[in-house]
């Protein structure tokens, strides 16, 4: 009974994995895909940023935290169905899009020069004490933001999708124009695809083989949504609560970017 119930749990896995190495072939057709001319499996949408970007890693405090210098695979997945839902598509029909992207890789090719500045700002904040009359008292935290000089890119691999999800998500993209949270705005420039992805793009650690990494990098840990990730569980307004690796999982990348000149007060990043 044992050997059967863990054979019908790695069924679903062997399938998938069959399926996405079918699609990944026919992705080599140039016929185009979602009116994206290929070949290639890789969908790279390209981003230019209009304002300051600041987003932290989960695990920063609310008022202390360095930025990223790149959006998370979750933060850019989450503004995508949060655009289904600007686009007025159905709540069913942005919770397919978010499973869907569970299964869809993403790599991220950050702006060729970065710099982050950081300042101490005065903020108002809820009190653990906190009065009826006088909820909130006044605090500092620690800011940081970063000014990208150049577009990002983000690739998703087409392979984890059919051809629905391929036009969906080519529909959507141009609706993004946020990251992560309110004020880091972005503007979407264009879409392509192509067969590989270059030394520039984001890479898991555990996947790294025989890849050399450029001779700028850091690396940090990027949260992506995990593969039971559910819209009633990741959604703001449900108090459930998402559990690691399940519904949110961090993975330890390489973020080819790397600190360059550093002084009182900035952090400059280059290729």
């Amino acid at each position: 009974m044992a050997t059967r119930s863990r054979r019908s749990r790695s069924e679903p896995r062997r399938v998938d994995e069959t399926e996405a190495a079918r699609r990944a072939a026919a992705l080599l057709d140039p016929a185009p895909v979602a009116g994206v001319p290929g070949p290639g499996r890789w969908l790279v949408a390209e981003f230019e940023p209009v304002s300051l970007f600041s987003l932290k890693t989960s695990s920063a405090t609310s008022s202390v935290g360095q930025t990223l210098v790149v959006p998370t695979p979750y933060a850019i997945k989450m503004a995508l169905v949060d655009a289904g839902f600007r686009a007025n598509l159905s709540k069913e029909d942005c919770a397919a899009l978010l499973k869907t992207l569970a299964k869809v890789e993403l790599r991220i090719a950050p702006a060729s020069s970065i710099l982050v500045t950081h300042t101490i700002v005065r903020v108002r904040q809820q009190s653990r004490n906190a009065e009826r009359q006088s909820p909130y008292i006044s605090a500092v935290a620690y800011r940081e933001v970063a000014h990208m000089d150049g577009s990002m890119r983000w690739a998703f691999d087409l392979a984890g999708g059919d051809d629905s999800f391929a036009q969906r998500l080519v529909c959507l993209l141009p609706h993004v124009n946020y990251i992560g949270k309110r004020g880091s705005f972005v503007r979407f420039v264009r879409c392509c695809r192509v067969a590989d992805l270059g030394a520039e793009f984001t890479q898991p650690v555990e996947r790294q083989g025989g890849w050399t990494p450029p001779e700028h990098a850091h690396i940090v840990q990027l949260d992506d949504f995990g593969p039971d990730a559910d819209l009633e569980i990741l959604s703001s307004f449900t108090p459930n609560k998402p559990k690691r690796d399940r519904h949110r999982r961090f993975v330890e990348t390489i973020v080819p970017v790397g600190i360059v000149n550093i002084g009182p007060g900035f952090r400059q990043y280059s290729r």
